[in-house]
């Protein structure tokens, strides 16, 4: 897969909340893994993971792939 970085929260995008968007026409997310705790009674399938990202991040990214 390779990955095009749409927005990122550090110049060093390889260890901060980032969006890229893929050669398969989908969005990956890197963000802070969230404890089973802080999931709120969400259960995830086998396989996935929630990550948190700032919501500025997520605009910025919209922004950029909108252009």
């Amino acid at each position: 897969m390779e990955l095009t970085p749409l927005a990122g929260e550090c110049t060093n995008r390889r260890t901060c909340p980032t969006v890229y968007a893929s050669d398969r026409g989908t969005i990956v997310v890197q963000g802070y893994t969230l404890a089973a705790e802080d999931l709120a009674g969400i259960t995830l399938p086998e396989g996935e993971n929630a990550v948190e990202i700032p919501l500025s991040l997520l605009r910025e990214a919209a922004r950029v792939h909108g252009s």
